[in-house]
C-alpha cells in the first residue's frame, strides 16, 4: 500500500517517538521512566513549549515563520505580573488582558505582512524586538506574583484515580491547558474553513487566490492565533514559576520551530498536523529527560536536539522527493 505524501513525515515522527520510547524503556525502565507520573511531568514540563508550538504550526503550515513568540510569551508573563502586583488587578482580568495584548500584537504583524508584502521573517523579527523591549519598559526585572486567586489557579489539578489512594496521580492545570490547545488546534486545522484555508495558503498561495479564498485575511489571523498561543504560554509560565520573567522566552521560537519540524510539518508549508507537533514536543521532552538521567550538560542537550532537527529535515526532504517521483 502506497502511503500518501502528506502523511509520510508524520509517520516518520511517530516511528521516531516509538523508537525513542523503546530505547528509553531498555535504558531507564528500572527507574520508573515510564510511569504515569513521569509522562504527566513530561507534559507539564513542556507545556509552555507545546502551546507556543501549536501556534507556530499554523504559521509554518501557511508557509510563514514567527520569530516573536518567545518575546511575546515573556511579555505576557510580565504584563500579568505587573497588573496583579502593581495595578492590583485580579487574575481573572489580568490574564484576559495579556491574551488580548498577544493576539493584538500578532494580528498587527499579520496585517503588516498582508498589506505590505514584507516577508514574515523581517516583520516578526521586528515584532520580537518590539515585544522584548516593551517588556523591559513595563518592568525592568522579573515580577514575583503573590495572589490567592493566582495560587489557587496554579494548584488546580485533576486526580487520575481515587484520591484516597497513595499512588493517585494528578494532572496539573498546565498540562490540561497544553492538551486542550492541542485538541482545539487539531480540530481547527482539520474541520474548519480557517484550517482548510491555512493548508491551501501553504500549499500554493497563487492557486488559493485563484480559488477565491480569503488569503489576506487568513494570513493576518494566522499570526493573531500565534500571538494568542504565545500569550497563553506566558500565562502558563506564571502558573509554573509564580512570576513574570524576561529571560524564560529567549530562543523559545527556535525550540518551537524544532518541535514543529520534528513533528512532521514541512517548512515549505502545506503539509503537517497539530498532532504531529504534540509528537515533536514529546520527542524533545524525552531527549531532555534522558539527558537529565545521564547527567549530561545543557550544551550537549542542545547539540542532540540540533542533530535530531537536522536528521528530520533531511528525512523530510527524502520522503517528499520520493513522493514526487512516478511510481
Amino acid at each position: 500500500m502506497r502511503i500518501p505524501r502528506r502523511h509520510r513525515p508524520l509517520l516518520a515522527s511517530v516511528a521516531a517517538l516509538v523508537a525513542l520510547y523503546g530505547v528509553a524503556a531498555l535504558r531507564y525502565g528500572d527507574d520508573g521512566f515510564f510511569t504515569l507520573q513521569v509522562f504527566i511531568n513530561l507534559l507539564r514540563n513542556n507545556s509552555v513549549l507545546g502551546i507556543v508550538a501549536v501556534g507556530m504550526t499554523f504559521v509554518i503550515l501557511s508557509g510563514g515563520i514567527d520569530l516573536s513568540v518567545g518575546a511575546m510569551m515573556s511579555l505576557s508573563s510580565v504584563v500579568i505580573g505587573v497588573l496583579i502586583m502593581e495595578c492590583h488587578w485580579p487574575p481573572v482580568l489580568a490574564i484576559p488582558a495579556a491574551l488580548a495584548l498577544g493576539t493584538a500584537v500578532g494580528l498587527g504583524m499579520g496585517c503588516i505582512i498582508r498589506f505590505t508584502g514584507i516577508k514574515p521573517f523581517i516583520v516578526t523579527l521586528a515584532g520580537m524586538f518590539f515585544a522584548r523591549g516593551l517588556g523591559f519598559l513595563i518592568h525592568l526585572e522579573s515580577v514575583a506574583i503573590y495572589h490567592p486567586q493566582h495560587e489557587w489557579l496554579a494548584m488546580l489539578a485533576i486526580p487520575l484515580g481515587a484520591p484516597e489512594l497513595p499512588e493517585t496521580v494528578f494532572l496539573p492545570i498546565t498540562a490540561i491547558l497544553f492538551l486542550a490547545v492541542v485538541l482545539i488546534g487539531a480540530y481547527t486545522s482539520l474541520f474548519t474553513r480557517f484550517g482548510r484555508n491555512v493548508y491551501a495558503l501553504g500549499g500554493n498561495e497563487e492557486a488559493a487566490l485563484l480559488m477565491g479564498l480569503p488569503v489576506g485575511r487568513t494570513k493576518a489571523w494566522i499570526y493573531g492565533l500565534s500571538g494568542f498561543c504565545a500569550a497563553l504560554a506566558g500565562v502558563v509560565l506564571t502558573l509554573e514559576l509564580s512570576s513574570g520573567s524576561h529571560i524564560e522566552g529567549i530562543a523559545l521560537e527556535l525550540d518551537a520551530i524544532a518541535a514543529v519540524v520534528v513533528g512532521g510539518t514541512l517548512l515549505t508549508g502545506g503539509v503537517g498536523a497539530v498532532f504531529g507537533t504534540l509528537i515533536g514536543v514529546l520527542i524533545i521532552g524525552i531527549i531532555l529527560n534522558a539527558m537529565t538521567y545521564e547527567d549530561f550538560s545543557a550544551g550537549l542537550t542542545k547539540v542532540a536536539i540540533g542533530l535530531l532537527l537536522l536528521v528530520f529535515v533531511v528525512l523530510q526532504r527524502l520522503l517528499t522527493r520520493g513522493a514526487a517521483r512516478p511510481a
